[in-house]
């Protein structure tokens, strides 16, 4: 299989699209573009800003790159009652949305394997 290479434009907007996109998968994106999840993730470390879009549009921090240093991660453990439940909130609305697309994704499957199946005269 031949190597593909893409442009830094292509790598930097693939990365600005996940950021921005509200409630988006690395598998999703990486699919929807075309590319593997691995490079996905790979440019995510390269040109990412930490930064991401949860699903109902609040802005969260990335799980995939950590927003503050190392030395820096026992402060963010001490969020108060609030952060921690719109943090919650928020990861459960990104949940929510990607189970409603993986559901509406295994209905159409179904109808059209039952559609194929129909059509087999054997």
């Amino acid at each position: 299989m031949a190597r593909k290479n893409y442009s830094d434009e292509f790598r930097r907007q693939a990365v600005d699209l996940y950021e921005s996109t509200p409630g988006a998968t690395v598998r999703g994106i990486a699919e929807d573009l075309g590319v593997e999840r691995g490079t996905l993730r790979h440019w995510l470390g390269l040109y990412g800003t930490g930064k991401k879009t949860a699903a109902d549009g609040t802005p969260t921090a990335s799980p995939l790159k950590p927003a503050q240093p190392e030395a820096s991660a026992p402060a963010a453990r001490e969020e108060t009652d609030e952060q921690q439940i719109a943090r919650l909130r928020a990861r459960v609305n990104e949940l929510e949305a990607e189970r409603t697309k993986l559901t509406t994704e295994r209905e159409i499957l179904r109808s059209a394997a039952k559609y194929f199946a129909g059509e087999t005269n054997w």
